[in-house]
C-alpha cells in the first residue's frame, strides 16, 4: 500500500515537473528565457509584429452572408424506465481457521436511461459560414504579386473598406482565398 503511493507521488511529482519545464499551457506568463515579462497592459498598446502579417495596397473587399438552409435530423429524447440490479454484499469475521464469511443479497433500484430516436426535428443548416475577405497588390512589396485575397476578420475588413483605393494597408490574415 506504501509502495503504491510513494510512486503515484513519485510520478506526479515527475509530471508536475515535465509539464512546468514545457510550459505546461498556463498560458498566464509570457517571461522569456531572460526572466524579464511584458504586462498585458503594454502588449495591448503595442501589439508585436507576427510572421503572419500581410502589407500590400488595398485593391478590393468583398463581403460574403452567411448561407443557410432549412434541414431535417433525427429528434432523440432521453427515456428512462425504472429497473432492479442483484447486489452481492459479504462480511467476515474471525481469523486464521476460525474465519467465517457471510454473503447476503440485496436489490437496488434505479432509473436506466437511453437516448432513443423520436421522430424528426428541422434546424437551420449554415451551408456557408459569413466570410470577410480583403484583395491586395503587391503583397510583401512584391509587384508580381497582384489580386491576392485573404479572408480577414470583421475589423480589419472594416479597416481595409474605410481605407483610400491603393492606400497601403496591414493585417493578419485567417486564411487564403475567399
Amino acid at each position: 500500500m506504501f509502495n503504491k503511493r510513494l510512486i503515484t507521488a513519485g510520478l506526479t511529482a515527475l509530471l508536475i515537473g515535465a509539464l512546468g519545464a514545457c510550459g505546461g499551457g498556463s498560458g498566464g506568463d509570457t517571461s522569456s528565457a531572460s526572466g524579464d515579462s511584458q504586462s498585458s497592459a503594454s502588449t495591448a498598446r503595442e501589439p508585436a509584429p507576427t510572421p503572419d502579417t500581410v502589407t500590400g495596397l488595398r485593391n478590393s473587399v468583398r463581403h460574403l452572408a452567411k448561407k443557410t438552409t432549412r434541414a431535417t435530423r433525427p429528434h432523440t429524447v432521453t427515456k428512462c424506465t425504472p429497473a432492479t440490479k442483484r447486489v452481492r454484499h459479504t462480511s467476515s469475521s474471525g481469523t486464521g481457521t476460525k474465519k467465517k464469511t457471510r454473503t447476503w443479497y440485496t436489490t437496488e433500484r434505479y432509473r436506466k436511461c437511453a437516448k432513443v430516436h423520436s421522430g424528426t426535428e428541422t434546424y437551420t443548416r449554415v451551408v456557408r459560414r459569413e466570410r470577410w475577405c480583403v484583395s491586395l497588390d503587391d503583397v510583401g512589396g512584391d509587384t508580381a504579386k497582384d489580386g491576392v485575397w485573404y479572408r480577414v476578420t470583421r475589423s480589419a475588413y472594416d479597416e481595409a473598406r474605410t481605407a483610400d483605393e491603393h492606400a497601403r494597408v496591414e493585417f493578419t490574415p485567417t486564411g487564403t482565398g475567399c
